[in-house]
């Protein structure tokens, strides 16, 4: 299940164009392109005739061309051309989204259209701002969206999945302090001081002297996370000389047991560093393709059981997982009490110091 009064990472802004894109969320078949102007369109991906998939045809004269019979409907999704024919069916038409691009990503509203206030759109302008670099991918991944929101709420599992990026023992053996805050974030936080950098933070560093590493785990329902994986060298100033990034995991269900991951690893050094660049995303990928592989077995094991709940045998790096899951369960419960419930985004983090305090009082 999932809420559908917010707006979903639909992909990313540099995408678009004139041919159209065909994707899926929350179950909903949708084609995203733009017009000529440049305006992002999405729409139902259903011709309004004959229910062929308009992911079939091409955008032609700023209309969307059916594959099939050749019907066009305009951006608003009005039927504008019949061939054959000069008159057009008055009521023929195809349902459209809202959509938006912020922080070089689109977005997408499914629920109430009237409801769609960019205002609601989470703040994540470490993707575009100056003084941040962002290495960007996307990872499909089969499994239930929820899996991976706990898999990025306890980042224990990096000590014995991510051995060869960013996995130390320090990650699993490290106490974890986790917050809810404002009934709208969960933020999971641990210290690592004086360790050996994993192979990500000696690419990251330069050489393999030891670091101070911290590590907050940041979620936001229904699918936005942040990581922020964050270390210095021992004897250098946490405040001026960290090294931080802040991966973005911008979770969008597709169906009950698939997901879209699209992700984006922003960090404030080395700029202009394009081999730094092609190291971090190929670090990237090998970490979430690790994630991957776990996670569809897990989801694999609890369809065949039947969805049971989880954990079954509770520990205390469940906590973050547990408090995420329940923030999610309440907003979906509470849009379905008021279908116009929309809850207000909430601060992931703030630039003014690498420590992060929140201005919301932890509950």
């Amino acid at each position: 299940m999932w809420p559908k009064n917010c707006w979903y990472v639909a992909g990313f802004a540099h995408e678009a164009s004139q041919s159209l894109i065909k994707r899926k969320f929350l179950n909903q078949a949708v084609v995203l392109w733009r017009t000529t102007a440049g305006k992002l369109i999405a729409m139902e991906d259903r011709c309004a005739h004959r229910l062929v998939p308009l992911s079939t045809g091409r955008v032609v004269n700023d209309q969307v061309e059916c594959g099939y019979h050749g019907l066009r409907f305009g951006a608003d999704g009005a039927c504008a051309f019949v061939p054959g024919q000069d008159s057009v069916p008055k009521n023929s038409r195809v349902k459209t989204f809202p959509v938006a691009e912020r922080h070089a990503l689109m977005w997408i509203w499914l629920g109430a259209a009237d409801l769609a206030d960019e205002d609601l759109i989470p703040d994540l302008h470490w993707m575009d701002a100056p003084g941040w670099k962002a290495v960007t991918g996307y990872h499909h991944f089969k499994c239930d969206y929820r899996l991976i929101n706990d898999n990025l709420l306890d980042l224990s599992h990096e000590t014995y999945i991510h051995k060869h990026t960013i996995g130390h023992e320090s990650v699993a053996d490290s106490g974890v302090v986790s917050n809810v805050l404002g009934g709208r974030i969960v933020r999971a936080h641990r210290e690592m001081p004086n360790i050996d950098p994993p192979p990500f933070f000696q690419a990251l560093q330069g050489h393999s002297g030891k670091i101070n590493r911290w590590q907050i785990a940041i979620y936001m329902a229904p699918g936005i996370n942040m990581t922020e994986a964050a270390f210095h060298s021992v004897g250098t100033d946490r405040e001026t000389q960290a090294f931080i990034t802040r991966p973005l995991h911008l979770i969008t269900p597709e169906t009950e047991h698939t997901a879209h991951y699209f992700w984006g690893l922003p960090r404030n050094f080395r700029l202009d560093d394009e081999e730094l660049s092609k190291k971090i995303y190929a670090g990237v990928v090998q970490t979430f393709n690790e994630d991957c592989v776990l996670l569809e077995l897990q989801d694999a094991a609890l369809q065949a059981e039947g969805m049971p709940q989880i954990p079954q045998t509770a520990v205390k790096t469940d906590i973050a997982p547990v408090q995420g899951r329940r923030l999610l369960s309440d907003m979906i419960q509470r849009e379905m009490d008021d279908p116009r419930f929309v809850l207000p985004p909430a601060p992931l983090a703030n630039d003014a110091t690498v420590t992060m305090p929140f201005a919301i009082a932890a509950e």
